[in-house]
Parts: structure tokens; C-alpha cells; sequence
């Protein structure tokens, strides 16, 4: 469990670190490895933390959030991540979901769904990408047409955590022509008859997060629990992923972090010609690298957060940090396989596994890729 120095902004905040890091080692790292071996979705966990308050820790008090800033939620979130990888990625994920009724549905809408996503017993999803449209979202064929006073939606969303386990999914379908003005977003409550979710995916990594597709085979959904207008939901996705980047680069601090933390105590008691192997200078360089990453990629993310709370643009500076987490975590997680060396190979050291989930960090919610082409056409047009 990370012991980093915290940057927060108030007292209540602290509390809430220590809670967060409490649950860590007394609820989360006890169960994670069997849950992980055995691909075991920890559903009660979810419910546990929804109870304490961390399913809507960013989102206003008066909708039933936390009332926290991102800069907080997002050092919740790696406190999360180090203890529990796939924790922390649902609770990123449920976040996510939440995202479109909490920042473009009408009042009504607020007031009458809200509550119970926030609460805690409710665990969302959400539903952008298809087989054949990942990166290129703007593609995506799922439709909906209205019907009276129901769109009927017709369609496979692939690759969606808590497929087939949420209970509400935020769906990006298209309503009108090709192209990025035909798309909007519904709220689909999980029970709808035509909702199905497919068999999981088999993963590298993230074991016990359920991944998998969701079918909607003539789902009716009525037509208000539309979000916000027809033709805006390819801008709400962009908003929402916005966000839902920096959630993914506090995951991968996490991740790291725990990594980090793992090889440096291997190395302090691992032994080899009469010394501690941390002694030795190929070692000690290599664990000053990987700490020097990850205290740079949270500092990344963190500014990115400060910008969003204070109501600034923030897009570019949310790639970076996606993109810089991500790929320091996958590099210092596969340095803890090597500094663990054989051990580091087994699975009797939770190194392995953080290596396998380094690797879809690079891959959700907008490839590295997608990241540098956001970056670099925020500079074609600022400079």
C-alpha cells in the first residue's frame, strides 16, 4: 500500500486517504489474489465501497456525491489501484458511467436516477466501443431508432467492464446519419428485456474485472432517458473520456507504486555475494528510475486535476497524463519482474499480475496511440 506524501487540500480529505488506505489493506489485499486466480468479480466489495462513499466521491453533494475535487478522487483512486488493480479500475469505470446524467441530464433526470447510481448499489458501465469501431468511435453502428415514445436499440457494444454485471449502462448509439453528429447517449437500466451481456472475455490481465460485450436485440428504452440532445452524444463521450483518462493514469500510479514498493523491499532483504542486492549499483539505478517515473507521472496527473477544478481546459494535459501513466507503469512494472528476477516470473509474488495489468492500461479509453493524436492536434492548433 502506498505511503507516498499526499498532496490534499484539507483535513477531511486526509481522513479520507486513511480510510481509503484501511480498506486497502484490511478488505481488499486479503481477497485479491484469490479473486484474481480464480476470476471471481467481487461484486460485495463494490457495495461495501459504494456504503463508504467511494462510487461518488467527484460528483456534487447536492446530486449525492462526495463533493471532492479530482485531486482528491484521483489519489483515492491509486490508494485503490495498489491495493487492488481491478478495484480501482471499476470504481474509474462506475465513474465514468455516471458521468453523462451528472453533467448533461436535466434536472428530472438527475433527480429521479441519480441518487441510486451514486449511492452505492447501483454499479454502471459504459458502452462506447464496438468491434469494429475502437479508436474510430465516431463509427460506431449501434442504433437506435424512435418509436413513439421508446427508441428501440439494436446493436454490440465489445470490450465493456462490468459487462453483463452492471445495473445501468451509459450507450452511446446512433440516432441519426453516419458520423459523429448522428450520436447520442441513453441511460439503459441493465433489466431491459433485449439487454444481454456475452460471455466474458478471457484476459491477460484484470481477472476478477468482468469484461465482456453487451447486445441490445430490440431493447426498448424510453425515449426519456435520453442525455442531453439527440446528436450530442459523440461530445458528451469525448467530455466524459476526458475525465475518465485521468482516472486510468491514477490506476497506473497505483499499480506502479505497489510495484515499486515490492522490488525495492525485495531488494533490501534479497541477498547475493554477501550483500543486499539493493547495494549493488545496476540495482539501486534501476529502482531510482522507476521511482523517479512514478513520482513524475503522478505529478502529471495531478496537474491535469487542478486544471479540471478549476474549471480550465484540461484535454491535452489529460492525454499526457494517460499516456506518460501508462506507459511508465508498463516499464516499471516489467523492472519489478526483473529486479525480482525468478520470483518476479511466479505467482507467488503479485509482480507477475501487476505486469499483465500494466499492459491494458496502454490499450482503455483511447490507445497511447489516440492520446499522442489528441496531443499533437492540440498543438497544431495552440503551438
Amino acid at each position: 500500500m502506498t505511503r507516498v506524501e499526499r498532496d490534499l487540500p484539507t483535513d477531511e480529505s486526509q481522513d479520507l486517504l486513511q480510510l481509503v488506505r484501511q480498506i486497502g489493506a484490511d478488505l481488499l489485499a486479503p481477497q485479491v489474489g484469490e479473486a484474481e486466480e480464480k476470476g471471481q468479480f467481487p461484486r460485495e466489495v463494490f457495495r461495501t465501497l459504494g456504503r463508504a462513499g467511494l462510487l461518488s466521491l467527484p460528483y456534487p453533494a447536492d446530486l449525492g456525491g462526495g463533493g471532492q475535487p479530482y485531486v482528491v478522487y484521483l489519489q483515492v483512486l491509486e490508494e485503490l489501484a495498489a491495493a487492488w488493480g481491478a478495484v480501482a479500475l471499476g470504481v474509474s469505470v462506475h465513474t465514468l458511467a455516471c458521468y453523462p446524467l451528472a453533467q448533461f441530464g436535466t434536472a428530472e433526470q438527475q433527480e429521479r436516477w441519480l441518487p441510486d447510481m451514486l449511492g452505492g448499489d447501483q454499479l454502471g458501465a459504459y458502452c462506447l466501443s464496438e468491434t469494429t469501431s475502437g479508436s474510430d468511435a465516431a463509427a460506431l453502428r449501434t442504433k437506435a431508432v424512435l418509436d413513439g415514445e421508446a427508441y428501440t436499440v439494436t446493436g454490440t457494444k465489445a470490450w465493456i467492464t462490468h459487462g453483463g454485471v452492471a445495473d445501468f449502462y451509459s450507450l452511446m448509439a446512433r440516432t441519426g446519419a453516419d458520423g459523429s453528429r448522428g450520436i447520442s447517449c441513453l441511460l439503459v437500466d441493465a433489466s431491459t428485456p433485449g439487454v444481454t451481456g456475452a460471455t466474458p472475455e478471457h484476459k491477460m490481465g484484470f481477472h476478477s474485472s468482468q469484461t465482456s460485450q453487451v447486445v441490445f436485440d430490440g431493447a426498448r428504452v424510453d425515449a426519456d432517458r435520453l442525455i442531453g440532445q439527440e446528436g450530442q452524444g459523440f461530445s458528451i463521450a469525448l467530455s466524459a473520456l476526458d475525465s475518465g483518462r485521468l482516472g486510468i493514469a491514477a490506476c497506473a500510479v497505483g499499480i506502479a507504486q505497489a510495484a515499486l514498493e515490492c522490488a525495492t523491499s525485495y531488494a533490501k532483504d534479497r541477498v547475493q555475494f554477501g550483500r543486499a542486492i539493493i547495494d549493488f549499483q545496476g540495482l539501486s539505478f534501476m529502482l531510482a528510475d522507476m521511482a523517479t517515473q512514478v513520482a513524475a507521472a503522478r505529478a502529471l496527473y495531478l496537474d491535469a486535476a487542478r486544471r479540471r477544478d478549476a474549471g480550465r481546459p484540461f484535454s491535452p494535459q489529460a492525454a499526457m497524463a494517460k499516456l506518460f501513466a501508462t506507459d511508465m507503469c508498463m516499464k516499471v512494472t516489467t523492472d519489478a519482474v526483473q529486479v525480482l528476477g525468478g520470483a518476479g516470473y511466479v505467482r507467488d509474488f503479485p509482480a507477475e499480475r501487476w505486469f499483465r495489468e500494466a499492459k491494458v492500461l496502454q490499450i482503455v479509453e483511447g490507445t497511447n496511440q489516440v492520446q499522442r493524436m489528441v496531443i499533437g492536434r492540440h498543438l497544431q492548433r495552440h503551438g
